[in-house]
């Protein structure tokens, strides 16, 4: 019995570990399931170099395969390394890599090949105001982010206007740093010049809805959403959609779905929402293309450009945290976290029914979002009456058999339990209720 009280220790998670040591970084590997290993380089800051060390050992592993390794998948500063334990020993993983690690040169003089990948981006579309808009009814009513992301942007970063923010956006050259950021091949990227690091909380709670093809900043990281989900990263604009699993444009080369690449630069440039709409339709169906430029990420020039610019990047810096230390202190003398009270009545709650009238219920739990339909509507077996946000999904709340809608117990935006009423359906042949 005593022996089953103690408490076990958990093992280290970090099996190896390499100290910094000249132009190296330090490195270590930690162990990531039954199945993985991490590899992080340096500290948990935003350093290009670490980036490029990453792509010295994957060019590295490219070049001397080991077996028994099955994946690699890039981070900002890590590597998450799959492998088959039955081909290959955990530890004798790490000697191998430990031996690759000493030969990788210095990234000071590394050129990397880039592509430069120009797409359209219409600035504060319909779609990303629209995400926007059913997070505030139907998640938090009330946030910082709130009501306009550019807005918050704008502020929480020190600019004088919203132009500022899009003018940056627009001016930026994003270089990705990894794929899958979110889904289906989303670019995690950095803008190169750090004066075009836009810096942004995340939403909280996540929205349950984005627009695919919507481009949000997160942290000072760019993404684009590759198809129609949750998320967290502000949003500015909507863009082509980067996933093709039909490959109907040739722009998508090598049987890979996926628009982009690592190294790639994207670079924004602005159209209206009606001239999207049409190159997002002809760019999916092949009938429009991209222009991309090839070119070579030189790395030694950008060090020297951070050095000719460091003054006028450390004023950027220091303006963007101030800014960003003022919208904190405001969130916590004004209590930003705490949702304000809705004045808002409730729909009355009596449970009794007439003759001839049955109640549609919630079968789980979820928040209103939409309620197409309105007391006195005639409904058939199988309409739509309410539709709930559960799981990050819509579920429609379908009438069970034909009638009049007698009366709605429920609230757009507010949240429902499972058995809670939420419409009152009446028979054709019974008056509704006023």
């Amino acid at each position: 019995a005593d022996a089953a009280a103690t408490p076990v220790a958990l093992a280290e998670p970090i099996v190896a570990a390499l100290a910094a040591a000249g132009e190296r970084p330090s490195v270590s590997y930690r162990q990531a399931g039954d199945g993985y290993l991490l590899l992080e380089y340096g500290d948990n800051v935003l350093d290009l170099a670490l980036r490029m060390r990453i792509h010295l050992l994957m060019e590295a592993l490219s070049a001397d395969p080991i077996a028994g390794v099955l994946e690699l998948s890039p981070g900002v500063r890590s590597l998450q390394i799959r492998y088959d334990s039955r081909v290959i020993l955990q530890g004798a993983l790490i000697e191998r890599l430990l031996r690759i690690e000493s030969g990788l040169a210095d990234v000071a003089t590394l050129k990397v090949p880039t592509r430069v990948v120009y797409l359209p981006m219409t600035f504060e579309d319909s779609a990303t105001l629209g995400a926007v808009q059913r997070y505030q009814e139907t998640v938090r009513a009330s946030a910082p982010w709130l009501p306009n992301n550019v807005d918050f942007i704008q502020r929480i970063n020190g600019l004088a206007s919203r132009k500022q923010v899009r003018d940056i956006v627009f001016d930026a050259s994003y270089l990705i740093m990894g794929l899958g950021d979110v889904y289906l091949g989303a670019p995690c990227a950095v803008p190169i010049d750090p004066r075009h690091r836009l810096l942004t909380s995340k939403y909280n709670p996540a929205r349950t809805f984005t627009a695919e093809g919507t481009v949000g900043i997160g942290g000072v990281y760019m993404c684009i959403y590759g198809m129609d989900s949750p998320g967290g990263y502000q949003l500015v604009g909507r863009t082509l959609p980067i996933w093709n699993k039909f490959l109907k444009n040739p722009v998508f080369q090598d049987g890979k779905p996926w628009l982009l690449r690592f190294f790639d630069q994207v670079r924004f440039y602005p159209v209206t929402e009606a001239e999207l709409d049409l190159l997002r339709e002809d760019f999916r169906e092949g009938r429009a293309t991209v222009r991309i430029e090839e070119e070579v990420f030189d790395f030694a020039a950008h060090q020297r450009f951070l050095a000719e610019e460091a003054d006028s990047i450390a004023a950027f810096q220091a303006r963007q945290r101030s800014a960003f230390a003022a919208e904190v202190a405001l969130w916590k003398s004004e209590g930003a976290a705490v949702e304000p009270d809705v004045a808002e009545l409730e729909p009355e709650a009596e449970a009794v029914l007439r003759e001839g009238e049955s109640l549609v219920s919630a079968d789980m739990c979820g928040n209103i979002w939409k309620i197409p339909v309105q007391v006195g509507q005639s409904v058939a077996a199988g309409d739509t009456l309410v539709v709930v946000e559960a799981m990050k999904m819509e579920l429609s709340v379908i009438a069970p058999a034909s009638g009049t809608v007698a009366a709605i117990r429920c609230i757009p935006g507010k949240p429902v339990n499972a058995g809670d009423p939420l419409i009152v359906l009446a028979e054709d042949a019974t008056c509704p209720v006023a």
